[in-house]
């Protein structure tokens, strides 16, 4: 008997096409969209959940306050942890990460490597990063000690054993490979190829700088013992802060706060930074588009189906007067929805596993099919598609098997008023939802627009950016290298710095003479620069003048500032703190110049104080302004001069504009992906129009008929059927518009420059989702319209 339901069920499905094809691919497309998002969310929340002691882990991060500001870095001093560890018997062991950037060679293989930490030997303590060769205890102890990922050791050895063996860094240091790390997992917010020992820093490189309490780089981890209350430790930290730097902070005009972060909450919740950073935010807004995704093809599948249900009233009336019994007609019903929605999950299952390679490259993610697998994950999918096929089935189960055979064959057949309000009320609801994605949709790529389009204050174009990552050399060898570089042909200028705009300068404490007159603290950006810096990215001068090779004491007593730092120290304009005095890491001197503001981070970030000072010793990039048509050519002629002028490090290059856009690349990714799945819903919101209005023209079939036979046109029916379903969609725009408006207006809070809420967003938002659902009603209303009146009469 049951076997003869489904294959009644599947006759059935099989006979009706058209009805099948598009209620499975409502589903289908629904679940698709749920099940890729549902991945991205669960990869986003799976970040360092695979330490083993994660829960015990805290990352060390300190509140620094200074006259001017306080400032919030997601790093500390290098005494820190270890003074933590040593008074407080709840740290069970601590773990500190320095980053930096070398060059390494293996005979003539010679590669830039930009993820490489400094690490303690405790480091394996601490985290759960597994080790396939080495002694956990002692690979990272040694000086010159060297632990690598599987596709680094594989980069420079092959399939060669790398224990033991040595690679060259800088040109001059011999390291010694202590150990293989299978690849990090890309679920780690500190990505790396390379950990260095820590003993090579502060042993021999940087000798003493983890005991220098005012130099902040280092990344610093606590593995608390069992059952610590991390508050009650974060509480006795101050008094301990007091006792080592009290006195030294007070000289500085500083104070230090340490916090206490819970690893889990470095990726996504942390406000402070991290090497991989995500978005709390973010994974909220998909977490609700997927609910409100599945719900909308939930909600058209049932609507469908009751539309359906309508259609097939005289085949119960039939099955009544042969006998079927009420029980057997809601089994049947019940059956074959269940059918239809098991399969719409099969096939959204296997959809998923074709395109999440594609969803891969549009979300920037690397999450694999695993889950999809899982035995938990069928089961769950399993349940889902047995409920919402019961549910679909509920109406035509109960409802058209419980009339009177009499009734239906004699067409009385009709719903209730709440039903039909109810099913208006799922359209609204569903148009609400597609309304407000359209809305934020525009709203993402206005903001995405505003911040390419708005000046950055500097001259990005055609600038290309030569990495040393050695800050001496360019002090021992830089009119040479600088000199050959600007005698390539399609060079127009060349420069050299510290960092450039966009890269991230290293902060400098320093203290500037205030509109009082005293001397006030701060922390504040430091370029380091050569007299064409400034030249070259034509940032403009607004007070003072620029360094000059004419006065003999701007190399040693000069000091340039932007318009964030006259701001924060008080002056009304540029030209009041020309001439006031500065003490800055040893140098000491006078303000000369005062430079415009530009952009060196995303426009999420507000621009900061900012100091530039001549000092070769300290550059370690080279800034060229070549010529675009030459562009091929010029940079095959400076390689060439290049691998002459530095044998020992590879031609390792970037372009400005290209590494902001690279800023933006989360936005994008949000916004392309916020783009899909707004199509996804409105396409789904277009089902269910479908199916009400297949239902409606069915319900009046005899009135359109006498309409027609009464002379009424084509177009007048279609616009009288229209009429009812126009009115939902704008409803729904009237109320999708206030709730988009509060949500985008949220959104918007993370960037500091960001572009007003133009007033065209939602007019535009509201005509493309009515010309949407115009098009889909007159599509079925015109075929109802345009159907001979004979049949239509004839059959009732």
């Amino acid at each position: 008997m049951l076997r003869n339901y489904f294959k009644i069920a599947f006759r059935s499905l099989l006979k009706n096409r058209l009805f099948t094809f598009v209620n499975l691919a409502g589903l289908s497309v629904g679940i698709v969209a749920c099940l890729l998002i549902s991945l991205y969310v669960l990869h986003e929340l799976s970040y360092d959940t695979f330490h083993e002691k994660g829960d015990r882990i805290y990352r060390v991060v300190t509140d620094i306050k200074t006259p001017t500001e306080t400032i919030h870095p997601d790093i500390t001093s290098g005494p820190m942890a270890p003074a933590l560890k040593q008074n407080f018997p709840e740290v069970e062991a601590y773990t500190r990460l320095w980053a930096r950037t070398a060059v390494f060679a293996r005979d003539d293989q010679k590669f830039q490597e930009n993820r490489i930490y400094m690490a303690d030997s405790t480091l394996f303590e601490v985290f759960s990063f597994p080790l396939l060769q080495g002694d956990a205890r002692t690979a990272l102890k040694a000086p010159f000690s060297a632990v690598l990922t599987q596709k680094t050791a594989k980069k420079y050895f092959g399939d060669e054993n790398p224990m033991g063996q040595t690679l060259r860094m800088e040109g001059k240091f011999p390291v010694k490979v202590t150990g293989v790390l299978k690849d990090i997992p890309e679920t780690s917010h500190i990505p790396f190829d390379m950990l260095l020992s820590m003993s090579t820093l502060t042993r021999e490189l940087q000798p003493n700088v983890d005991q220098q309490w005012s130099n902040f780089a280092f990344y610093s981890y606590l593995l608390l013992k069992k059952n610590t209350n991390a508050q009650g430790l974060e509480a006795k930290i101050p008094a301990l802060l007091d006792r080592l730097v009290g006195k030294e902070l007070a000289q500085f005009q500083m104070h230090y706060t340490l916090r206490l972060q819970p690893l889990q909450d470095i990726y996504l919740k942390s406000d402070r930074g991290a090497p991989e950073q995500g978005s709390l935010k973010n994974v909220y807004i998909f977490s609700v588009i997927a609910a409100f995704i599945l719900l909308l093809a939930c909600i058209n599948f049932i609507n469908l189906t009751i539309a359906r249900a309508s259609e097939r009233a005289k085949e119960v009336g039939v099955r009544k007067v042969v006998g079927a019994e009420r029980q057997q007609l809601t089994f049947q019903f019940l059956s074959e929805y269940v059918l239809l929605s098991s399969l719409a999950f099969i096939i959204a299952v296997l959809l998923s596993e074709l395109l999440l390679p594609l969803f891969n490259e549009f979300s920037g993610k690397t999450i694999l099919t695993s889950t999809l697998t899982h035995p938990t994950f069928w089961l769950i999918l399993l349940l889902l598609a047995v409920i919402v096929g019961l549910l679909a089935g509920l109406y035509p189960a109960l409802v058209l098997s419980g009339m009177k055979a009499i009734t239906v064959l004699k067409g009385r057949f009709a719903t209730s008023r709440q039903g039909l309000i109810l099913r208006k009320s799922l359209v609204v609801f569903q148009f609400v939802i597609s309304v407000s994605l359209i809305v934020s949709t525009l709203v993402v790529y206005t903001q995405l627009n505003y911040m390419r389009g708005q000046s950055l204050g500097f001259a990005k174009d055609q600038m290309l950016v030569l990495n040393l990552n050695d800050p001496g050399y360019l002090d021992r060898h830089s009119e040479s290298l600088l000199r050959q570089l600007g005698n390539v042909a399609g060079v127009e200028s060349v420069t050299q710095s510290s960092s450039v705009p966009g890269s991230g300068a290293q902060g400098a404490y320093t203290s500037l003479e205030n509109k009082s007159g005293d001397m006030q603290a701060a922390n504040m950006d430091l370029y380091s620069i050569d007299y064409n810096f400034l030249k070259q990215y034509q940032i403009p001068l607004l007070a003072g003048r620029l360094f000059a090779r004419d006065y003999a004491t701007d190399s040693t007593e000069a000091l340039i500032v932007n318009e964030a730092t006259v701001k924060n120290f008080g002056y009304a304009s540029p030209s009041q703190i020309i001439g006031k005095k500065f003490d800055q890491w040893g140098r000491k001197g006078r303000i000369i110049g005062v430079v415009k503001n530009f952009h060196s981070a995303s426009l999420r970030e507000a621009i900061t104080a900012a100091t530039f000072r001549i000092n070769p010793h300290e550059c370690q990039q080279v800034s060229i302004k070549v010529k675009a048509a030459q562009l091929p050519s010029t940079l095959s002629a400076l390689k060439t001069v290049w691998e002459r002028a530095v044998p020992d490090r590879p031609f390792d290059y970037f372009f400005i504009d290209q590494s902001f856009n690279d800023k933006y690349k989360g936005e994008e990714q949000f916004g392309r992906l916020f783009i899909y799945f707004a199509s996804i819903a409105i396409f789904i919101a277009c089902l269910g129009l479908i199916g009400l209005t297949s239902y409606a023209t069915f319900q009046r079939t005899k009135e359109i008929g006498v309409r027609k036979v009464l002379g009424a046109s084509s177009f007048q029916i279609t616009a009288l059927l229209s009429r009812e379903f126009i009115k939902l969609v704008l409803i729904a725009i009237l109320i999708a518009s206030p709730l988009a408006w509060y949500a985008m207006n949220r959104w918007l809070e993370d960037f500091h420059y960001r572009a007003a809420l133009p007033w065209w967003t939602f007019p535009t938002a509201g005509i493309l989702a009515l010309g949407i659902a115009i098009l889909t009603v007159s599509s079925l209303t015109l075929k109802a319209a345009t159907a001979n009146p004979v049949k239509s009469l004839k059959t009732e």
